[in-house]
């Protein structure tokens, strides 16, 4: 059997490995010239020593290549380079001392890296110098080191892998050194972050040295005994999740040289309490640095910042700029940042009061400022900026002042616990998303002063009842309310030459069109209106019936998509169009009835309308639709009921053909029953309202003339002939 053995030799002060010649052995090591005089063994004991001998060949040929003064290496005859390595049966202990260079073999090769798991287990190592020739520490190269009290990382390193110097439990001072260190936390060949200091319960104190520009993200996350940092002045960059979660810091000082701070970079330092900002050209903050750091209260910013990125600080309760700054004060101790050339409030917080001097709230002045309750904008302000005040979730109530002429785009977007908002007379524009998702806000009153309502702006306020639109509004975007579940009451000033709520509809008309723009779950649409608009009632899921007079010609894009209330409409015999979406996402609804003058319905029109059990088309041909026109309808099970004379056109038209059960229709609806005191709206056949809150037995030839009428109410709808 042939077998290859690695031997220590010391030569010149310095181990070396050799491999010795290959031969045929069966028993245990001993000079060729001894051997013919030694008793053989037994040929168990030989097969053991056999096992043996090719183990410990095997295990020593993989585990290092040379050993040196102690230290084992494997090399790199190529580039001349060496890794430090572990040896499974000599742990390091002691005080190691890694050396730039070593020599092997008359060659000379630079220690360039300390490779995955060199030292992990070595309890009894103390300390180690680790020399600028090393440019990567790999993963757990000293995971577990637990004797081991401090380290100093040198200027050579550019990258640490993951779990480094995980629990080493007695390791409490670490000196960051390495210059252009850009990767921690990471394994070769794997996805995922692994944390370098994690488990280094006594790790209090950390240095950044004066000549470290960078930061690497995930750098010192976890180390929750850290209790200080000192970031150097040459420090330009701070990565993400660099000091995430090192829950004992207390404090931190941002100095001068940094540009950029990563995304939540300090977030869950529950114990932090102050910051000082000294970045004077930070271009760029991530979102949010100081998330979860629950006892932060106070934010100083130094006399010589100049840029202040939007969304950059909220949730403190004292922000103190210092008063040599030259761009920026906190005038009046208003605990706010004033751009002093703009007299602009840049940013807040939630014990700001905003002074009288003040011109304009910056972009995201008070973004996520969760703790602000109530604030009063003075008339100085004349403009409110984007994202001003969105997601102030404590936020109750709002005032503007008189002074203020355009509420920026998602201004108060996502203020959830807002209940009041008194907007001021001089107010001629309310942007995109402005009030959207304020669930609390129960009503508005626009001002006669504002012209434009812009899209989406009161989206998902579904604690809204009642709005009441001024006589200058000309312009209301779509979606403007949609999703706003709660809202009964919509009123328009009388004086509005654009808009109107003609007969007490509840809803918005554009009085040169006819065109209904806005419906809520009250509206009764007038048989005056010739089309209702795109996005009308999108998402008004407190409606749960509707009658669209025979004035109707068309229905717009979106017109009810997601109106999960609605169980029936009737789609009058004037309509020729039915828009894209115009009923999609209608779970509820069970059944719909398609007047005879339909031709075309658009992509998606019922798509969504999952309970549908009945259709009713009234053309005698059949409507052209779209692919997805009745998408995720059942059509194994839902009637489709047609003119007994079109049944063979249905059964062979493109998406009518798909559905299964295809009757005749004669004109004559199953009959309902409602309950014995059951109320009805009266319409007659053209569509027109013609008595309300009536009990069958009082629809009689002493309250309308002779002829039939169609009664309905929220349970059915029938046919009664007087």
């Amino acid at each position: 059997m042939m077998t290859s053995t690695l031997f220590c030799l010391q030569t010149s002060g310095q181990v070396v490995v050799r491999a010795k010649k290959p031969k045929v052995t069966l028993w245990h090591y001993s000079h060729p010239s001894k051997m013919k005089n030694r008793h053989k063994p037994g040929p168990i004991r030989q097969l053991a020593l056999l096992l043996a001998l090719l183990l410990f060949s095997s295990s020593s040929a993989l585990a290092y290549d040379c050993c040196i003064d102690g230290i084992y290496y494997n090399l790199n005859t190529t580039d001349k380079t060496a890794s430090v390595t572990d040896n499974d049966n000599n742990r390091y202990s002691g005080d190691v001392v890694i050396p730039e260079t070593i020599a092997y073999n008359n060659a000379i090769y630079s220690v360039t890296s300390i490779g995955e798991s060199a030292f992990d287990y070595c309890s009894r190592l103390t300390s180690v110098v680790i020399p600028n020739s090393v440019t990567t520490i790999d993963y757990k190269a000293f995971a577990n080191c637990s004797g081991l009290t401090s380290v100093t990382i040198p200027n050579s390193v550019t990258a640490i892998g993951g779990w480094a110097f995980i629990n080493c439990t007695r390791l409490s001072s670490v000196s960051f050194n390495a210059e252009k260190c850009i990767k921690m936390g990471y394994r070769k060949d794997v996805q995922g972050v692994y944390f370098v200091f994690a488990g280094c319960t006594s790790l209090t104190t950390l240095t950044i040295g004066d000549k470290v520009t960078t930061i690497p993200s995930n750098a010192f996350r976890k180390c929750s005994a850290l209790t200080s940092v000192t970031i150097g002045n040459s420090v330009t960059s701070i990565g993400f999740n660099a000091f995430y979660d090192c829950s004992k810091l207390t404090s931190v000082t941002i100095p001068n040289s940094v540009t950029h701070i990563g995304d939540e970079a300090f977030s869950g330092c529950s114990k932090l309490t102050s910051v000082i900002f000294n970045a004077e050209k930070c271009i760029e903050i991530g979102l949010p640095i100081f998330k979860n750091c629950t006892s932060l209260s106070c934010l100083t910013i130094g006399d010589k910042v100049s840029i202040i990125p939007k969304l950059s600080f909220y949730n403190f309760t004292s922000l103190v700029v210092d008063r040599n700054n030259g761009k920026y004060d906190s005038r009046d101790n208003c605990n706010a940042i004033i751009e002093t050339s703009t007299n602009e409030l840049i940013k807040g917080c939630k014990s700001t009061l905003i002074p009288n001097s003040v011109t304009s709230i910056g972009e995201s002045a008070f973004a996520y400022c969760s703790g602000l309750t109530s604030v009063t904008i003075p008339n100085s302000v004349t403009s409110i900026g984007e994202s001003a005040f969105a997601y102030c979730s404590g936020l109750t109530s709002v005032t503007i002042g008189n002074s203020v002429t355009t509420i920026g785009r998602g201004a108060f977007a996502g203020c959830s616990g807002l209940t009041s908002v008194t907007i001021g007379n001089s107010v001629t524009s309310i942007g995109e998303w402005a009030f959207a998702g304020c669930s609390g806000l129960t009503s508005v009153t626009i001002p006669n002063s504002v012209t434009s309502i812009g899209v989406v702006a009161f989206r998902g306020c579904s604690g809204l009842s009642s709005v009441t639109i001024g006589n200058s509004v000309t312009s209301i975007g779509s979606y403007a309310f949609s999703g706003c579940s709660g809202l009964t009451s919509m009123v328009v000033d009388k004086n509005n030459g654009t808009f109107d709520s003609r007969d007490n509809c509840n809803a918005i008309i554009e009085t040169s069109t006819n065109k209904l723009v806005v419906g809520c779950k009250n509206s009764i649409i007038p048989n005056s209106v010739t089309s209702i608009g795109r996005y009308a009632f999108y998402n008004c899921s407190g409606l749960t019936s509707v009658t669209i007079p025979n004035s109707v010609t068309s229905i717009g894009e979106f017109a009810f998509q997601s109106c999960s209330g609605l169980t029936s409409v009737s789609i009058p015999n004037f309509v020729t169009s039915i828009g894209e979406y115009a009923f999609s996402h209608c779970p509820g609804l069970t059944s719909v009835t398609i007047g005879n003058s339909v031709t075309s319905i658009g992509d998606r029109a019922f798509s969504g309308c999952s309970g549908l059990t009945k259709l009713v088309s009234l053309a005698v041909e059949p409507p052209t639709c779209d692919n997805g026109t009745f998408k995720e309808v059942d059509k194994t099970t839902c009637q489709l009921l047609v003119p007994e004379e079109s049944i063979n056109k249905y059964k062979t038209a493109d998406q009518w053909k798909e559905f299964l059960n295809i009757l005749g229709y004669n004109g004559v609806d199953d009959v309902s029953v409602d309950s014995q005191n059951a109320v009805y709206e009266v319409y007659n056949l053209q569509g027109v309202r013609v008595g309300g809150g009536m009990r069958e037995e009082e629809v009689t030839a002493d309250v309308l003339p002779h002829g039939v009428y169609i009664l309905v109410s929220p349970q059915s709808r029938k046919k009664l002939k007087i």
